[in-house]
């Protein structure tokens, strides 16, 4: 099944800025924040197709923390697919993504398997509880990863470990964590725009 998402068109040449929300929200979660963040850019939030109990997602799961890992596989090449088409189509001078709790799980899957889609990462709250297979290709990509030292859902030892295999495949990664849980606080925001300004 196709994305739904909604777009602003950028100027000509402008980056490309994905944005995918977390679980139980909606394509608007974070666009207006990104055309804030980036005036200019192309964004494009697709809407995840998978549903929980209700609740809109980007790909499946068992139990919290536990995922269809079949599914997953799935839902990351249509993933890697839709973006690969909107550079395609907006030709780019950048491509960005950023993404929050299970949104941010789908883009670094994405990132895991073809970095060559995506320039620049924003991951707030993921959570990748596998050991990922070594990936050399995503040796100088750009990567934030925002969380909370006391986040339930995604535990602090995991976004370490996660950083730290970014760090080892030689990207340039960030790290900024609030000492909260699993909500977005302001302070992700503030790292975030500091971030893309560098």
């Amino acid at each position: 099944m196709p994305y739904f998402a909604r777009q602003t068109q950028g100027a000509s040449g402008a980056p490309l800025f994905f944005t995918c929300h977390g679980t139980g929200a909606t394509e608007d979660q974070f666009h207006t924040l990104a055309e804030q963040l980036l005036p200019g850019a192309h964004v494009t939030s697709p809407r995840g197709n998978v549903t929980e109990n209700g609740a809109l997602r980007y790909f499946r799961r068992t139990a919290e923390g536990v995922y269809d890992m079949d599914d997953l596989a799935q839902r990351r090449a249509m993933m890697a697919d839709f973006i690969a088409k909107e550079r395609a189509i907006k030709r780019p001078s950048q491509t960005i993504a950023m993404g929050y709790s299970n949104g941010a799980n789908i883009l670094a899957a994405v990132a895991l398997v073809r970095p060559d889609l995506l320039d620049t990462l924003i991951l707030m709250h993921p959570l990748i509880p596998w050991d990922p297979a070594p990936q050399p290709e995503l040796s100088g990509r750009r990567v934030l990863i925002t969380a909370g030292k006391r986040d339930p859902i995604c535990p602090a030892d995991r976004t370490q470990a996660l950083a730290d295999y970014l760090t080892a495949q030689g990207a340039d990664v960030q790290i900024h964590w609030h000492p909260g849980g699993h909500e977005v606080a302001n302070s992700e925001v503030d790292a975030i725009a500091l971030f893309l300004r560098g």
